[in-house]
């Protein structure tokens, strides 16, 4: 594959990567104002027009009357409301069309121009599976909140936050393959230590997302808003207190909660000492300058966290939380990519 085909390519993915995180962004206002459940039918092509006049407004709230969500928590809402709700699902579905369209179009038109090659092929039929997936799945997610109780599974919720971030990550570990200069692969000792706790690092924050799908799902966030301890407690005594025990790892608002705090703490430790060793490495500039970010994105994420839940999640604190988390993972991604290029600077002083 020539560079000019590669460069156009990796962009082309960057901009795919950043219409995920503004979905994942939508997302969050979505799920944070309860709105997720305003559209009770999956159309993906004809679901792309809103209603456009009185009768169709009055069809989608009569059809939204007739949920659990409308009957047991909001019977009291006027149409202008469900207008409000609406608005946010709708464009959270739009988006995720969007980039479908965004992605498949320019992937057809360099397929058919014979400018990707077999390996990267089979890449972007994979990611294009991941996208398809998480329709399907987001759909699945609504479902569970279309039934007795007005509230999606924090389950199905995970899986939906989960894809939305596999795809994200895939994306990007693609593009910047494609956008990053040809070098030799770093093989200095340290820089192999380095590459090895990046991706620890990637796996803990990836468990930060899930066990924070978990938080959001059963909101837990509403719960033990105090810090450092929760109520008086490191653990609560309640963490276990339901039955079979394995539940309470993903059914329970004190021990949900505790296993994202636990992960914070964690991180708190972990990527200090991951900036710490990148001071006395053989690493490009580059490397020293994405670990820097990465080490001030986190504390601010932490604090993010932590005045989220002091607050009780409000919407803007809550969404910028969430939005965080790929912020700091698209760093920690990068970073970990510069490190498997040896391009080094000397020892640092």
């Amino acid at each position: 594959m020539d560079y000019a085909s590669r460069r156009q390519i990796a962009l082309w993915l960057f901009v795919c990567s950043a219409m995920v995180f503004a979905i994942l962004v939508v997302g969050g206002v979505t799920r944070l104002t309860h709105s997720g459940l305003s559209i009770v039918e999956w159309k993906p092509i004809i679901g792309i027009m809103p209603p456009l006049n009185q009768a169709e407004w009055d069809e989608a709230f009569d059809k939204y009357k007739r949920t659990p969500e409308f009957q047991k928590v909001n019977h009291q809402m006027s149409l202008d409301e469900f207008k409000g709700i609406f608005f946010w699902e709708y464009l959270h579905r739009l988006l995720g069309r969007l980039v479908g369209v965004v992605f498949l179009l320019p992937f057809l038109y360099f397929a058919w121009r014979r400018r990707i090659d077999r390996p990267l092929m089979l890449k972007l039929l994979g990611i294009f599976l991941l996208g398809a997936a998480q329709g399907a799945m987001g759909w699945f997610m609504v479902k569970s909140g279309l039934v007795d109780d007005p509230r999606v599974s924090q389950y199905r919720l995970a899986a939906h936050l989960s894809l939305a971030f596999l795809i994200f990550m895939s994306m990007m570990w693609v593009a910047l393959g494609l956008g990053a200069e040809r070098g030799e692969t770093a093989r200095d000792p340290a820089t192999h230590d380095l590459q090895r706790f990046g991706f620890w690092l990637g796996l803990l924050i990836f468990y930060m997302v899930v066990s924070g799908a978990f938080v959001a799902g059963i909101r837990a966030g509403k719960a033990y808003n105090t810090f450092p301890l929760m109520n008086g407690h490191v653990l609560p005594p309640e963490s276990f207190s339901i039955e079979p025990w394995y539940l309470n790892f993903f059914n329970n608002m004190a021990l949900v909660q505790f296993d994202h705090r636990a992960g914070a703490w964690l991180l708190a430790i972990l990527v200090p000492w991951f900036w710490t060793k990148t001071r006395s490495a053989a690493i490009s500039v580059k490397v020293r300058q994405l670990a820097d970010l990465l080490l001030l994105l986190v504390a601010a994420q932490i604090s993010l966290g932590i005045a989220t839940l002091l607050l009780a999640v409000p919407v803007a604190l809550g969404t910028a939380h969430q939005g965080g988390a790929m912020v700091v993972l698209a760093v920690l991604l990068w970073l970990n990519h510069e490190l498997r290029v040896a391009r080094p600077s000397g020892k640092a002083a």
